[in-house]
């Protein structure tokens, strides 16, 4: 569905986007991550041609970005992360002006606006001024506005943004949806968002791709260890110190909780090591209420794979 090939974009003080090559599949939801300034927006909107790149080629569904423009734009719906809306108009006139712009049919026109309201949970508020609405309801109004076309392609830059929890578990159950019918590229700074909901992850730092691969696949290249977490009762210098003394661990965090109780997180190289970690705790006197091994999350891997790169580009 996307095919990026050495594409480079550069502005006056600064190269945005160093020849960068990816691809996405038809029907995949892909997570699009980086740290702020990596080079993930200036990629969507040349994806979407509101930017032109310097060098390479972007195709979109077999055709060509460059030469066959229109094409591409009608098979893709953009939600930018600060949608450009027009606050004096009601919802309703606002959907059914873009579902005319992009081309549906009068026929069609009305059922594609209640559709797209439905589900985007915009039913109870067609009639309301946009910019009355609050944040939350306009970044949905942002979201039916790229579906009303029903395209195949949906680039969403944080889709979320500004939504209470319910309502991003409702975008969240959307996004899953329109993958069977829709190609999905997403990016977003809330990363358990993206396990939730992509199938593979795409991570740009420095105006290069870094990894690309589903986020089982990089926790298990990048983490040779198991994550363990344990919960004491004691002293906190003296445990630090007698926890460094066993082989194989390593501390990551420890915080003080009510009660004076500890919360130890570590690295350990083999989860057999929970044995030493319970013959410590008995030997020392240590009340011990947890010992776990728990899976590392995306933010672990994501901080590791662009700390890595940034290291190598020094």
């Amino acid at each position: 569905m996307i095919k990026v090939s050495n594409v480079t974009k550069k502005y006056p003080a600064r190269l945005a986007v160093n020849d960068i090559s990816f691809e996405v599949a038809r029907g995949e939801i892909v997570g699009f991550l980086g740290p702020n300034g990596a080079g993930k927006t200036t990629t969507m909107r040349m994806l979407t041609g509101y930017l032109e790149a310097n060098a390479g080629e972007i195709e979109v569904a077999g055709f060509n970005l460059y030469t066959h423009s229109e094409e591409v734009r009608r098979r893709i719906g953009y939600l930018p992360e600060s949608c450009p809306l027009y606050p004096e108009m009601r919802v309703d006139e606002y959907l059914w002006f873009r579902a005319e712009l992009k081309g549906v049919s009068l026929a069609t026109r009305r059922a594609k606006v209640n559709d797209v309201k439905e589900r985007c949970g915009l039913t109870d508020v067609g009639k309301r001024i946009i910019g009355q609405l609050s944040k939350g309801y306009r970044q949905r109004v942002g979201l039916a506005d790229a579906l009303v076309h029903d395209p195949e392609l949906l680039i969403l830059d944080e889709p979320t943004v500004g939504l209470d929890p319910y309502q991003i578990r409702q975008v969240r159950e959307l996004i899953r949806q329109l993958a069977e019918q829709h190609t999905i590229l997403l990016s977003t700074h809330i990363l358990p968002e993206v396990e939730a909901v992509c199938e593979r992850i795409l991570i740009i730092t420095d105006g290069k791709i870094v990894a690309s691969d589903t986020s089982e696949n990089l926790h298990r290249m990048l983490h040779s260890t198991v994550l363990l977490e344990m919960e004491i009762q004691a002293e906190k210098e003296e445990a630090l110190a007698a926890l460094k003394t066993i082989q194989g661990i390593h501390i990551r965090e420890c915080n003080t909780l009510v009660g004076g109780w500890l919360w130890i997180e570590m690295d350990a190289e083999s989860p057999t090591l929970r044995v030493e970690l319970f013959n410590l705790a008995v030997a020392k006197g240590w009340s011990l209420r947890a010992l776990t091994e728990k899976e590392y999350s995306l933010e672990d891997t994501f901080v590791e794979i662009t700390q890595r790169a940034k290291e190598q580009s020094l």
